[in-house]
C-alpha cells in the first residue's frame, strides 16, 4: 500500500478510535438508558460514575486513555511525522468529541486527550495527570481539575519536548486546551456560580 493510502487510513483509524462511544455503550448495557440524557449528558468517565457508579466509570476512564494512545502509536508504527501526529490527534479528540454514531454527541475530550499525550510526550502528559489528581484532591470538582490540567498543558509540553516535535506538539496542546474550555464553558457557569457538584455528587 502506498503512502497516501496508508496516511488517509491512519486518520480514519484515528476519528474511528476517538469515536468509539465507551461511555454510552457501557450504561446502555448496565442500565439500559441513553447517557446523554442523564446527568450532564456527557458520554464520560465522570458522567458514567454519576449514573451507573464506580466500577463502571473506571472501565470507560481506561478505554478512553487507551484509545487515544493507541491512534498515536498506531500512527507512529507507520511512520508519520510530528505534524502529521498533529493530524492525528486532532481526528482523535474530534471523533471521541464528534462521534457519527451518537449523532455527534460525545465527551469532553479529558480522558482521550490524556492518552494522546501519553503517547507523544509522557513527561508532559504524567505532569497534566498529576495536577489533575491534586486539584481533585483538595477542591473535589472534576471540572475544576481538567480545566487546570488543560491550562497546564502547553507549559509542559514547551518543557518535555525538544527538537522538530515541539512545535506540532505544542499547538496540538493548546487546540486540546481550547477545546476542553470549550466543551466544559457550562462547567465554568457552575464553578463561577457555586453550583458545580462535587465528585460523586449529583448533577444539580
Amino acid at each position: 500500500m502506498n503512502p497516501t493510502a496508508l496516511w488517509f487510513l491512519s486518520l480514519l483509524a484515528a476519528y474511528g478510535l476517538g469515536s468509539m462511544p465507551t461511555g454510552w455503550l457501557v450504561v446502555k448495557c448496565l442500565r439500559g438508558v441513553d447517557l446523554r440524557q442523564q446527568g450532564s449528558g456527557s458520554t464520560g468517565a465522570t458522567n458514567v460514575l454519576r449514573v451507573a457508579g464506580r466500577w463502571p466509570a473506571l472501565g470507560v476512564l481506561l478505554v478512553d486513555v487507551a484509545k487515544g494512545t493507541a491512534a498515536i502509536l498506531l500512527a507512529k508504527g507507520l511512520g508519520a511525522t510530528p505534524w502529521q501526529q498533529l493530524a492525528v490527534g486532532l481526528l482523535t479528540l474530534a471523533g471521541h468529541t464528534w462521534p457519527v454514531w451518537l449523532k455527534f454527541h460525545g465527551g469532553k475530550a479529558v480522558a482521550t486527550g490524556l492518552g494522546i499525550f501519553l503517547g507523544l510526550a509522557p513527561m508532559a502528559a504524567m505532569a497534566c495527570l498529576g495536577t489533575f489528581l491534586v486539584v481533585l484532591a483538595i477542591f473535589r470538582k472534576v471540572s475544576m481539575a481538567s480545566l487546570t490540567a488543560g491550562l497546564v498543558l502547553p507549559v509542559v509540553m514547551v518543557w518535555a519536548v525538544a527538537g522538530s516535535e515541539r512545535l506540532p506538539y505544542t499547538l496540538l496542546a493548546l487546540a486540546a486546551t481550547v477545546l476542553v474550555f470549550w466543551r466544559h464553558r457550562g462547567n465554568i457557569q457552575r464553578l463561577l456560580a457555586g453550583k458545580e457538584p462535587s465528585l460523586g455528587q449529583k448533577s444539580l
